[in-house]
């Protein structure tokens, strides 16, 4: 290949039209060729003897005029001039600064300085553009560099460098990650500017108060040193400090049984009074966490938890007796009182398996406890210690615990811790399993002991004066008793199905059965079944129960079922007339209704919070159907139909000492609206009506001549909480 032949020559300037001036040499051909003055001036340059006529057809460059103000912009690139005199050095120009070129002569275009060389696939043909030029610092697509081989070390007696990990670069341990945002916080009334900067920092830097941002009060962010008590050791303590008002207003009718001796009205002979009645009721619940640990993705290190409930309450009937066991009191009551709900200490034992936080925990004191999916058994607030914890990647879940039974208040069902607890225990074990027997369904067993010891103790009288154990029917004698429920329950869906069922059985004796004043075994049995079906924004539902009653009350075994603390969220709730209101067992007992308040099971007891399971009773047994309706994403409407029967009647004919009573009960129809105006749970608004229409069962109970046959309720309540 021959040596390049290089030159750099200055350009001049360039006149309209095309015109160069200034050189004697080339202004001749200028004038005379105008397209071809680069040629020209690399042929005079290089000394070449290339007739400008040869080199015309060949060129390819653009115009002078053109090629100088495309030069003068960009970055140095090649251009090529073809000839068919000098096939052997194709002629290329390129820009060498401002005002000159730079001319070679060779079979290759010089590479600019800084840029890659051209690419081999490249013919001698092509023409690049001025748009085309290589630029500095910019790779062209498609050409890959090859790089030199790798060094490898190869020297054992070498020091090792360490490893990446010991030069952190973008990530470096802070001990108080909080505490970096919220001291961007600008004071209350100075500059706000720096919310321009960091408009979501706005989302922190809130007043305590506000619960639906981050604040100190709900456990977003961990105490200080400086603002916790001493005793708290180590860091990541948190407060959680959450309120309560739950208002209710509930007009109501129910039979109201009366005696000649203590009606208001003297003229009136029969053994129900007027219906009407009305409770008002506000209960504020305060509660104050103390935990430590990161809470976000595995349970507390430890917690300590307080809530109070206060509760003034209201009630006004139309007759005498109903509130207080004197005559001579008012049809008026306003009570109030403050209980203990929760109080206790959870501590983590320990972890299973560190990747996935299962855990094992301990709680001592006053806490919550559901027995079962629905709460038809045991769901209450109780003094009590439980072993908890997950297994298998939460997979499986598991429960033991002891409790013993706290007294409760008697207009309020708030717990007293100023009172003796009773001589009443419940134990219990529960294990759920996911995705057993099927995918999509949770499956719980339970085993559940409740040892009663109340027979040596003195008659119970409640606050109003009433007995409550134990129960005024048949013998009058206090009992005891140990019953042990066992017990299946499931939760899911099959494909687009919804289930929830649970079956109980319940096993044991009763020290004093008050028909036989003798032992009695008890056996009876419980079963309840939901189903249920989406629609988009509605659902269906069926629903079934079953409580077996008890066929003769003057055997040795009870057969009806009873419940331990009953507060069932099935078939419409508190929404029900059934489940909401209780109804006086009048004429077989004093004190005594025919099921309880927030509860279904028709069980003859003086009320579930202070008395005790009675398992001679008619039983239970419900069909009904409803539908929940999501109007929107803060509307949702409810309606149920119900119809209620009695098992077996031989203990209610027994205790009326009447002939046959039809087991129908009636018709419960209801309806719900719930208002979330903020999409929440933070303020909620319920109003809910139900009519109850007696069937001939319950008309041969409570016949109340010259009077409607229907009863309702209604109840509004509003939550608000913080």
């Amino acid at each position: 290949m021959t040596a390049p032949l290089v030159a750099l020559i200055p350009i001049v300037a360039f006149a309209g039209g095309g015109d160069m001036v200034g050189d004697p040499v080339v202004d001749p051909v200028l004038r005379q060729w105008p397209d071809t003055a680069v040629a020209a001036l690399a042929a005079a340059d290089l000394g070449r003897n290339l007739s400008l006529e040869h080199i015309q057809p060949q060129f390819t460059a653009p115009p002078a005029a053109k090629v100088a103000r495309a030069l003068r912009p960009i970055a140095p690139a090649p251009y090529r001039l073809g000839s068919p005199l000098g096939e052997d050095h194709a002629l290329f120009f390129m820009a060498a600064g401002e005002g000159e070129l730079l001319l070679t002569a060779d079979q290759e275009a010089p590479p600019a300085p800084g840029a890659m060389p051209p690419s081999p696939e490249a013919g001698d043909g092509d023409t690049i553009e001025a748009d085309e030029a290589l630029i500095d610092d910019r790779r062209r697509p498609g050409v890959e560099k090859q790089l030199p081989d790798r060094v490898t070390q190869d020297n054992p007696g070498a020091v090792r460098a360490p490893a990446p990990e010991a030069f952190p670069t973008d990530e470096f341990p802070v001990p108080d990650r909080w505490r970096i945002v919220t001291s961007l916080c600008p004071t209350r009334g100075g500059d706000q500017s720096i919310y321009g900067l960091y408009p979501n920092l706005s989302s922190v830097c809130r007043s305590k108060l506000d619960p639906y941002h981050q604040n100190i009060l709900k456990g977003d962010r961990p105490l200080a040193k400086g603002k916790r008590p001493g005793f708290l050791k180590e860091d990541d303590w948190f407060f959680i400090a959450n309120v309560v008002s739950d208002t209710v207003i509930e007009p109501r009718s129910f039979p109201t049984p009366v005696g000649v001796q203590t009606t208001s009205r003297p003229d009136s002979l029969d053994v129900f009074g007027r219906a009407d009645s009305l409770v008002l009721a506000q209960t504020v619940i305060a509660g104050f966490s103390l935990l430590k640990g990161e809470t976000a993705y595995k349970p507390p290190a430890i917690e300590y938890r307080l809530v109070l409930a206060a509760q003034v309450n209201h009630v006004d009937v139309n007759e005498r007796r109903i509130l207080f066991v004197e005559p001579s009191r008012p049809t008026q009551r306003t009570d109030h009182f403050v209980g203990v709900q929760e109080a206790f200490i959870d501590y983590h034992l320990g972890q299973f398996d560190t990747s996935r936080y299962d855990f094992i925990s301990l709680r001592a004191g006053i806490q919550p406890m559901q027995a079962d999916f629905r709460g038809f058994l045991f769901q209450d607030n109780q003094l009590g210690i439980r072993l908890f914890g997950n297994r298998d990647n939460n997979r499986i879940q598991f429960n033991l615990g002891a409790f013993w039974r706290l007294e409760k208040d008697t207009n309020s069902g708030l717990n007293s811790v100023v009172d003796t607890p009773r001589d009443d225990w419940v134990f219990f074990a529960n294990l759920y399993r996911q995705d057993f027997p099927l995918v999509g369904l949770t499956s719980q067993v339970s085993v559940t002991y409740n040892m009663n010891r109340e027979g040596g103790r003195e008659l119970k009288i409640d606050d109003n004066g009433f007995p409550v154990r134990p129960a005024l029917l048949g013998d009058l004698r206090s009992r005891e008793y140990d019953v042990v429920y066992l017990g299946y329950a499931v939760d899911g869906r099959i494909g687009r199905i919804n289930i929830t069922g649970q079956a109980y059985g319940a096993f044991g004796e009763d020290r004093n059965s008050f028909f036989t004043s003798r032992k009695a075994d008890i056996r009876s049995y419980f079963g309840a079944a939901e189903l249920s079906y989406d629609n988009d924004w509605a659902r269906f539902r069926l629903q079934g129960l079953f409580a077996s009653g008890d066929g003769d009350p003057y055997n040795d075994t009870e057969a009806g079922f009873d419940a331990i603390f009953e507060n069932p969220i099935f078939a419409g709730a508190d929404t029900s007339y059934w489940i909401r209101q209780v109804i006086p067992f009048a004429g077989g007992g004093r004190a005594v209704g025919v099921n309880t308040r927030n509860g279904i099971l028709n069980n003859l007891r003086s009320s579930k919070e202070q008395g005790q399971s009675n398992f001679n009773n008619p039983g239970t047994v419900l069909l009904g159907a409803g539908a929940d309706f999501d109007l929107s994403t803060t509307t949702r409407l409810s309606a149920n139909v119900n119809h209620l029967w009695f098992h077996k009647t031989d203990t209610l004919e027994a205790l009326r000492q009447e002939g046959t009573v039809p087991s129908s009960i009636g018709w419960d129809v209801s309806a719900a609206a719930i208002w979330r105006p903020n999409a929440n749970q933070n303020l909620v608004f319920r109003l809910s009506g139900a009519i109850f229409d007696p069937s001939r069962g319950f008309r041969d109970l409570f016949t109340q001549s010259g009077k409607s046959d229907l009863f309702y309720s209604v109840l509004f309540n509003a939550i608000l909480a913080y």
